[in-house]
């Protein structure tokens, strides 16, 4: 209806997965990326696991995917894994198109057929993938049945990549102690955020500009309101932008401006519940409660055998450990500028030096030579780079913000909250979205630099010397600095050492990772 009025030739904020209105932020393709690097040549096999809230493009990630798959890959893609994992197994084999007749029914003949499968795409030259979509409906018998699966092995890699998409619940399940094989086997964990609030704007304009509008409609206060309702959540922004263009079209105004974002938000979104009355009878009845419990409490408790000391230390390093986890929901909002802090206490820089408040916005550039970065990725890559970080928490719903001091193999060190606590591995990957900010010390003149085959400078002299002193190149340094095959190669090692993608290219990860090289700067502790 409101097309013609928006000069638009087609409705820009569908929710339907058109490939042409794809938008891919900074994180979507990272993610994008990491998959097709792990399929295409990680030869590791095991899982990789994409997890993030609802509406924020995995779906859309794994249409991509599998758009981008080499020729020699073999996919097969489950869309509905509320099955038994016989049912689960059969719909892996079809999708395969791996002829079971006469035995469908019977799980050893399943996992025989699989397995053959298996041995003969390897012989072929082939690579089988398995790709389970709302993985967090899976159940632990279907999980671990997967798992099972991925025993089959040559003495190099495994013959079946497993890549496990779901919403955050996934990161609970899989770190229940009955699934601990099936999370130690998981190579890769990548949590999808939604878009920020540039990148809201950069969302709308690209639809839009699709659909063929020559002039953007929502004004600036406008996006930012739209940001807020929908916290970034792609969906929902297409849910919203498009009641909102709906509503000015009714008003006849040309620019949607904030209260109309709001007007639409309302009519989107769930609205909360209202606040009932307590009936008169319902308080007396709470008195009467409180009263009996009062009088249970100061009722004389009967005597209790004391456990032996063996006992009572155990309970309480059980108790103490409970009571770790839980400091998580009982920090207050102060908690960034206290993980912040204490990051840069870590890199002795006082407040002269960088401001805090701009330490907390993380500008890519904070001082002369000290330099912020926000990025995303699992602790198995933070533990390869080695510098202590502050980690964005999740809290029941709460954020929260900690800083990793040291990764051990079944637990970590975190600041939180002005205490230094040792957690388990698992018990911080349920709460942690993935995000992380480090800082790093280079010259000046690598402010904003990318570095890539080709090129020349200070910049790749710099990057050759960091490279030859941690042995990632020979030591020829004869004639100028050029970025040729022998830097690339060794940027490429390098990357694979500290957990980023081999790309070869010296983005704001690597610069970070190859200043780290034989200089003097905090590190993780590693034994825990």
């Amino acid at each position: 209806m409101y097309l013609d009025f928006y000069g638009l030739r087609e409705a820009p904020f569908s929710i339907t997965p058109d490939p042409r209105f794809v938008f891919l932020s900074e994180r979507h393709r990272d993610a994008l990326a990491h998959l097709l690097y792990g399929i295409g040549q990680g030869g590791g096999g095991g899982f990789v696991q994409l997890t993030g809230e609802v509406g924020t493009g995995k779906t859309t990630l794994c249409r991509l995917l599998l758009e981008q798959l080499p020729d020699n890959v073999r996919v097969a893609l489950v869309l509905n894994p509320r099955l038994t994992p016989i049912e689960l197994l059969q719909s892996i084999a079809e999708e395969l198109k791996i002829d079971l007749p006469g035995r469908r029914d019977s799980l050893k003949a399943l996992v025989d057929a699989l397995n053959a499968f298996l041995i003969d795409a390897y012989a072929r030259g082939l690579r089988v993938v398995l790709i389970v979509d709302e993985a967090q409906n899976l159940s632990n018998e279907a999980l671990e049945q997967i798992r099972l699966l991925t025993n089959l092995e040559t003495a190099t890699q495994k013959l079946l990549q497993i890549i496990l998409l779901g919403q955050p619940e996934l990161r609970g399940i899989v770190a229940q102690p009955e699934l601990r094989q099936l999370s130690q086997r998981i190579t890769a964990r990548y949590h999808l955020l939604p878009l920020d609030e540039a990148e809201t704007e950069a969302y709308l304009r690209h639809r839009l500009a699709v659909a063929g509008s020559a002039k953007f409609p929502f004004t600036r206060l406008a996006v930012r309101q739209l940001h807020r309702h929908s916290g970034g959540v792609p969906r929902l922004i297409n849910t919203i932008a498009d009641r909102a263009l709906m509503a000015g079209y009714a008003k006849e105004q040309a620019q949607v401006g904030d209260s109309l974002v709001d007007l639409a938000a309302r009519e989107v979104l769930a609205s909360p519940l209202r606040r009932w009355r307590v009936p008169r009878l319902a308080w007396l009845a709470l008195v009467l409660l409180v009263a009996l419990v009062a009088a249970v409490w100061r009722w004389p408790a009967p005597s209790r055998v004391v456990p032996p000391p063996a006992e009572v230390a155990v309970a309480a390093a059980a108790e103490d450990e409970l009571a770790a986890i839980e400091d998580l929901a009982e920090l207050d909002e102060a908690s960034r500028e206290l993980a912040f802090t204490r990051l840069l206490a870590q890199w002795k820089l006082r407040a002269a030096e960088v401001d805090v408040a701009a330490a907390m916005r993380c500008a890519p550039t904070l001082a002369p030579g000290i330099f912020c970065l926000r990025g995303s990725g699992s602790l198995s890559k933070l533990d390869a780079l080695g510098r202590p970080a502050v980690l964005r928490l999740d809290a029941n719903g709460n954020e929260r913000w900690a800083v990793l001091l040291g990764v051990g193999r079944e637990r970590v060190r975190l600041a939180l909250g002005g205490k230094t606590l040792d957690v388990a591995r698992a018990d911080l990957e349920r709460h942690w979205l993935g995000e992380y900010y480090a800082l790093w010390r280079a010259p000046e003149f690598l402010a904003g630099v990318t570095l890539r085959r080709g090129d020349s400078g200070p910049g790749v002299e710099w990057l050759r010397g960091r490279l030859v002193e941690g042995k990632y190149l020979q030591a020829d340094l004869d004639g100028p600095a050029l970025f040729d095959v022998a830097i690339e190669a060794g940027v490429r090692a390098l990357q694979g050492d500290t957990g980023l993608l081999p790309d070869g290219i010296v983005g704001p990860e690597t610069l970070m990772a190859v200043s780290g090289i034989g200089r003097d700067a905090p590190r993780l502790r590693r034994r825990l």
